[in-house]
């Protein structure tokens, strides 16, 4: 999937934000778990920031377990991902997504 990915734990992340499917978002958390790292939402968090050019990733749909966009220390890309979801349809009530009705469920993707 990923043979310029730095690690192992980064190849298991970017594996597993490829297949958040359009119009749900998963948590830094929940990718973690997922990719077999679980409590480490820190690392998923700095493996998106240095995604290898090239690698067309999904990462807009990472959001915090509050449901919200985490808000970088540099930059506008928190306004690029809220446009971004809502581009796909899902809806912010207070900059909050409801992850009860946009959560992904891995269980219930057909593309495994």
């Amino acid at each position: 999937m990923c043979p310029t990915a730095k690690s192992d734990i980064r190849k298991a992340i970017y594996q597993t934000v490829a297949r958040i499917p359009i119009g749900k978002v998963a948590t830094y958390g929940q990718i973690a778990t997922l990719a077999g790292y679980p409590g480490r939402a820190r690392q998923v968090g700095y493996a998106l920031a240095g995604i290898p050019d090239g690698l067309d990733l999904p990462w807009h749909r990472v959001i915090n377990a509050q449901g919200k966009i985490s808000p970088r220390a540099t930059g506008r890309f928190h306004e690029l991902q809220f446009n971004m979801l809502e581009d796909e349809d899902i809806s912010f009530r207070e900059n909050r997504v409801d992850l009860e009705i946009y959560r992904w469920s891995p269980q219930m993707d057909t593309r495994g």
